[in-house]
């Protein structure tokens, strides 16, 4: 049997009435504290009595409607509310206000919040986004009683923004964000206001890789707008878990006087790596590489060359291609690992590897790089030195982001909120 739905726009400003009927105040709002619930309950109602407001427990309200809430017993405490830390105001904090639905990894406005009667307890079962909620709270009652339910998003897949809430003590828990993709929380910050998105970093920075993997996908924009809020500890902290290509990136566009202090309290590895970065302009092949690949001799077995691609900390994208070098460091060919797991254990790495790859020099423009990789059908292209000894590795991902117009995703309303 489906669930009789309470809007919340019905509830709040009906009248507050007493055991017999009589009105003797009206709702205010709802209270609930969320508690991990897929569906939280309701734990009172904020009522205005004679001009103050009060706090009235759930469990003395016998009837909730769109007539309003109905009292049990005979006595009402007159204290006045006052919040406490973990609560939530439904109509005060959440209504009108942007929500994460994470199903989709959308903002939605909660244009209405519904209310239902579960087992005997009334709980927030969902969201509707749609105008239906605003034209319920600006009609007069009799009017927005005929208005139908809209498209109700579950509130098991919402997640509130709270920092702006006083006293809530509580923020986005990210156990519902790590379900998303670092592109979609990049999306969902991007689609955000600045106090939003930093809400939504400050919830996956309980996870500092997720963290990293995130600021990684935001916008040139973005990534220096929360940058800059950071101490330069904390800033380091975070470029330190990039990739090095990204943190190079990241820190070009930063102010000349920010550079020097964050590229000295980097971890002297990643440090050396982001500096050798930043003397190649940003649109050669130098400034799109990455220097994190792996490059054995060509006397190397394949099963040497699979246990390197075990024991390697590098991202699983910079292991795709195993490079061969010969005696001089010079490169000598290339090798899928899928080409790899297929050949005998004992083969020599020079021999299962592709000889004579394409490779360019650090000084390619975008375009000699994109002509290169489309006419070989490359997914990574080796960037190499004068003495043909390995510097980095363009890949098309790191073309692709140059290539495509700016705000693309926003364009093609890829992280434009629901509303």
């Amino acid at each position: 049997m489906p669930l009789a739905i309470l809007h919340l726009s019905s509830l709040v400003r009906s009248p507050l009435r007493d055991r017999r009927g009589d009105r003797v105040g009206r709702v205010e709002d709802v209270i609930v504290r969320p508690d991990g619930a897929a569906h939280p309950p309701i734990s009172g109602l904020v009522a205005s009595i004679g001009g103050r407001e009060l706090f009235v427990p759930v469990w003395r309200v016998s009837e909730l409607s769109s007539d309003g809430a109905r009292l049990e017993g005979e006595t009402v405490n007159l204290g006045r509310f006052e919040r406490r830390p973990g609560e939530l105001l439904l109509a005060r904090d959440l209504s009108s206000r942007h929500l994460i639905n994470v199903v989709g990894a959308r903002l939605i406005r909660a244009n209405e919040i519904e209310l239902a009667c579960v087992d005997a307890e009334w709980r927030v079962v969902g969201v509707d986004p749609s105008s239906r909620g605003v034209a319920r709270r600006v009609l007069p009652r009799s009017l927005a009683r005929r208005i139908g339910a809209g498209p109700v998003v579950d509130w098991e897949s919402i997640e509130p923004f709270v920092a702006h809430v006083p006293s809530a003590r509580m923020r986005i828990p990210y156990r519902k964000l790590a379900r998303l993709r670092p592109a979609q929380i990049a999306d969902l910050v991007e689609a955000a206001s600045h106090e939003e998105g930093e809400e939504i970093i400050e919830a996956v920075g309980q996870d500092q890789e997720l963290e990293a993997d995130v600021f990684e996908e935001l916008d040139p924009e973005h990534q220096r707008e929360f940058l800059e809020s950071r101490s330069d500890e904390e800033a380091a902290r975070l470029l330190a878990t990039m990739a090095p290509d990204d943190a190079a990136d990241l820190i070009a566009d930063l102010d000349q006087e920010r550079r020097i202090p964050l590229l000295e309290a980097l971890p002297p590895k990643q440090k050396a790596k982001v500096r050798s970065l930043l003397s190649y302009n940003p649109e050669t092949a130098g400034g799109l590489m990455s220097p994190d690949f792996l490059l054995l001799a060509e006397h190397s077995t394949v099963a040497d060359a699979l246990e390197a691609v075990r024991r390697s900390d590098a991202a699983p994208e910079a292991l795709a291609t195993i490079y061969a070098s010969d005696a001089d460091g010079r490169l000598v060919g290339t090798a899928p690992v899928v080409r790899l797991v297929q050949a005998e254990p004992s083969a020599k790495l020079g021999v299962v590897a592709e000889r004579d790859p394409v490779t360019v020099r650090p000084d390619a423009d975008l375009h000699s790089i994109v002509r290169t990789m489309s006419d070989f059908n490359l997914a990574a292209t080796p960037v190499l030195d004068a003495e043909q000894r390995m510097l980095g590795v363009v890949t098309v991902d790191d073309v692709l982001e140059l290539l495509m117009p700016t705000g693309w995703r926003r364009d093609f309303g890829m992280s434009a909120p629901e509303e």
